[in-house]
């Protein structure tokens, strides 16, 4: 098969003349626009810290005040022609080109991701990294950040993953509300939980679910994933097997655990656990009271980054 080569062209443009160069290039036809500037560079670098082991100074020195229009044509005759027609009327302005083949432009983002530790005992891999050292001590809890969503960097789902780590006991069974891509079930069974079983309303998470926990070499026979709602699905309820679940998980919001905290005990047993988190600023004293109200004791409250996580027990 033809391998695809990609014409990658950059424009530096006077970020006061950006909009007057959109507008041509699009007048003209090209419509995949990507532009780049100084403050969105250091606005994304600033989101996305977790994943960066280091900084190109070289690229952010290239940054420094910089604002430039990017877009792609195939690197062939046809490509080249659809380039002069783009840059008609834009000749003050001079192109830079690279040649990229396909693969590399469809991975070359990969390799700002490198593992991130989390709590005592986790250690969240991309997976194309699989096969490098794990630290000492540390489980490995492969991921593809590539897939949708839950990849373990955000501050909610690490402070779920901490308290998991310190509430669960070998051999416990898991339920895990709100399971997304399932990371929190996957790494509860990776601590060394017996089973665990996850819920969600979209029942497109089963698959990301199941493709990460394919990812560390759990099955089905260890992980089940179920579409539902338990706050109104009785039979989903029933299925949950009340009563046998030591550690019950909801990284959702406060709007969702506030009633579900009515419902949680119901799944647990008698020394459970029920870890919540996805707590913003200021919903944090309502989720503690409900609580409280529905039979827990608050054993931990953590915050970061202006979210919260509560680690309670049944009284």
């Amino acid at each position: 098969m033809e391998e695809n080569i990609w014409l990658e062209v950059t424009l530096p443009v006077p970020a006061d003349r950006l909009d007057g160069v959109c507008d041509t290039l699009t007048a003209n036809g090209m419509t995949g626009l990507v532009v780049e500037e100084e403050g969105d560079f250091l606005r994304f670098l600033e989101q996305n810290r977790q994943y960066w082991d280091y900084v190109d100074e070289g690229l952010a020195a290239r940054m420094k005040g910089a604002s430039r229009v990017k877009f792609y044509v195939p690197d062939n005759e046809e490509g080249r022609r659809q380039l002069r027609r783009y840059l008609a009327g834009l000749e003050e302005y001079e192109p830079q080109t690279v040649s990229l083949r396909e693969e590399d432009w469809a991975t070359s983002w990969q390799k700002y991701y490198q593992p991130i530790p989390v709590g005592e005992r986790i250690y969240i891999v991309p997976d194309w990294l699989r096969g490098q050292p794990v630290p000492e001590g540390r489980v490995p809890l492969y991921l593809n950040p590539g897939l949708t969503f839950g990849t373990g960097s955000h501050p909610t789902t690490q402070l779920c993953l901490e308290l998991l780590e310190e509430a669960l006991c070998p051999g416990d069974r898991v339920l895990d509300l709100g399971c997304g891509s399932g990371i929190l079930a996957i790494a509860a069974l990776s601590l060394g939980a017996s089973a665990a079983v996850g819920v969600d309303i979209d029942p497109k998470a089963a698959d990301v679910a199941f493709e990460n926990a394919a990812l560390n070499g759990i099955g089905p026979d260890r992980l089940a994933v179920l579409a539902g709602d338990v706050l109104s699905d009785k039979r989903l309820a029933a299925r949950l097997e009340p009563g046998r679940n030591r550690v019950v998980l909801a990284n959702i919001v406060a709007d969702v655990i506030i009633p579900l905290s009515a419902k949680a005990g119901e799944f647990m047993t008698p020394d459970g656990a029920f870890l919540t988190s996805g707590i913003i600023d200021g919903r944090q004293g309502e989720v503690c009271a409900a609580l409280e109200g529905n039979g827990f004791a608050v054993a931990q409250h953590r915050e970061r980054g202006g979210w919260h996580a509560f680690l309670a027990k049944k009284r």
